[in-house]
């Protein structure tokens, strides 16, 4: 039994929910611990050696510099969803590899919750960016272009098809997001605790470490592909 699941017992509150908070407070704390450290005479200069803050910054930088890749100029207007995301599955991710915890996305509800939240983020993106105009995303190429009255109309005779392919597709997103990341960590962790189980000396400290690998990765693979989604959703459609 982890320590959430000892408190949903005392608190009567649902222990992913519980988990869920403390992945957002350390979120949280860590968010104000770098702007003040960033808002200090030491701001811009980095720490000696390997620090906390120093890995924080590459990661960051990296996903900045992938995000700048994926979006366009304008990466930044998103970067506090995607970075939100990263580090919040991050946490979350690494909870579970400590003894007594349990992250929260060990749950189906969490890993969904976040997929639906991406799904969100990336269509209201597009439909802001473009209006009515963001469903000819899933219309197809215009085989054709028509001029009539002196506007010029984008002739889509496939769109019916292109529809019923490419909308069903559309929502699967959200299916692929909260099950690869649902599968993937719950795979993880289970292998954790077998061998933890099985030889608790020294053996597991290498899942682990495989175990922190694959937590970041999963991560990563989710924030990448909400910056994805939301480049695609920026594009102008053909």
């Amino acid at each position: 039994m982890n320590l959430f699941h000892s408190l949903e017992h005392v608190v009567h509150i649902p222990w992913v929910y519980l988990s869920a908070i403390f992945a957002a407070l350390v979120l949280l704390m860590a968010g104000l611990s770098v702007r003040r450290a960033a808002a200090g005479e030491s701001g811009i200069v980095p720490d000696e050696g390997m620090s906390i803050r120093n890995v924080v910054e590459v990661v960051i930088e990296a996903l900045g510099d992938l995000g700048e890749t994926t979006i366009g100029e304008n990466w930044r207007n998103y970067f506090p969803v995607v970075g939100s995301i990263f580090f919040f599955v991050l946490i979350s991710n690494v909870m579970s590899l400590i003894p007594g915890m349990l992250g929260s996305t060990g749950d189906v509800n969490v890993t969904f919750a976040w997929a639906i939240i991406s799904f969100g983020v990336y269509n209201f993106v597009g439909i802001k960016q473009h209006g009515w105009k963001y469903i000819y995303q899933f219309m197809g190429p215009a085989i054709m272009n028509k001029e009539i009255g002196g506007k010029h109309y984008h002739v889509r005779l496939l769109a019916p098809i292109f529809l019923i392919l490419e909308i069903p597709l559309h929502f699967a997103r959200i299916l692929t997001l909260g099950i690869r990341l649902l599968a993937n960590m719950f795979a993880d962790h289970t292998v954790v605790l077998v061998w933890l189980g099985l030889v608790p000396i020294a053996v597991p400290a290498i899942f682990m470490g495989l175990g922190l690998l694959v937590s970041f990765l999963q991560a990563f693979v989710f924030a990448l592909l909400t910056m994805i989604y939301i480049g695609q959703a920026l594009e102008e459609p053909h």
